[in-house]
This record gives C-alpha cells, structure tokens and sequence, in this order.
C-alpha cells in the first residue's frame, strides 16, 4: 500500500506520516532524504533524528532513492521527502526526463514491496510563480512528481495547519 502525504511547510506532514508509521505496528525504516548542506540543516537533522522512535531503521539516501526503497528489510518505510529528493536531483543537473524517470522507478519499487510506503512531500503549487527559472522548474518537476505519486497511491492525505483532509480514501485503513 502507498499513502501520499503532501501540504504546505510546517504543515503537519511529517508528524502525522510518523503517526501513521507507528500505527502500522510493524517495524518502520525511515529514509530520509535530506543533506546536511549547511548549520541550520545540520541542526533540522539532528531533531528529526532525535525524535524518531529508537527502535526505527534510518537510511539516509539523497539520490538512489529507489534502490534504497527497494533495499528496506522492514514491512513499512517512510520516505521524508520527495521535495528534497527532487531538490537534490536539480540540483545536480539531472534532466527533467531523469528526475521524472526516477520517480516511475521509486513507484515500482513501491509497488513491488509488501508492507506500507509513506511518501511525504511539500505541495509548492498553491503560491505565486517564483521569481526565477531554477525555481520555476523545480516547483514544476516537483508537481510532476507529486501528480505521479499521488495517482498512483492507495491512499492520499493533504495537511494543512495540522488538520488531514482525505484526497484518496484508503480501502485499508480509517484514520481515527
């Protein structure tokens, strides 16, 4: 099963894909995504880390995302985030073909694992146009990304100011 979370930043995403997790009962392996590029980011890590559960597999992973899905030995894993994933990607020169090729890769590998996959990722659509062309092509790959992820989940959840609103509805799981 894919469970899609999007929303806006600081929007509850991750707290509620991590109380998800938990509820699964099964053992969770957290891929994370991020890097640690500068002060502030080393300092968002080193939280996140700090607030995982103990007993959860973390796999940093900013690029072969795919393979790192397909590698997790546990029945659930969450991945926190595609929006980093992509930023990561861009970033490198990859082309929009490319980063839209890995995510078709990173779904089948979803789809070929049993067990639950929690794909996180920030929904950047709803502002204004950014200002610059990196920017621009980002919050486009991105929304290509997110529109393939969400179409292809069994379930899909958007937060916005910590409250879910349900997308897709799951056949398996009601939240409370």
């Amino acid at each position: 099963m894919i469970l899609f979370v999007t929303g806006g930043a600081r929007s509850g995403k991750s707290s509620f894909a991590e109380a998800r997790a938990a509820a699964s009962g099964e053992a969770v392996t957290y891929l994370a995504t991020a890097q640690a590029s500068d002060a502030e980011m080393t300092a968002r890590i080193g939280r996140h880390r700090a607030d995982r559960p103990a007993e959860w597999f973390t796999v940093e992973e900013p690029l072969d995302v795919p393979r790192a899905l397909q590698d997790a030995a546990t029945p659930t894993v969450l991945l926190d985030c595609l929006s980093l994933w992509v930023s990561n990607m861009l970033l490198l020169d990859w082309t929009d073909g490319a980063m839209l090729a890995a995510a078709d890769n990173l779904l089948s590998a979803a789809r070929a694992r049993p067990g639950l996959t929690i794909l996180v990722t920030n929904e950047v659509g709803l502002g204004i146009v950014p200002d610059n062309a990196l920017a621009r092509r980002y919050r486009d790959v991105l929304g290509w990304v997110n529109q393939r992820c969400a179409a292809a989940s069994d379930e899909a959840v958007v937060l916005v100011s910590g409250l879910p609103l349900q997308l897709k509805p799951s056949k398996e799981f009601h939240a409370p």
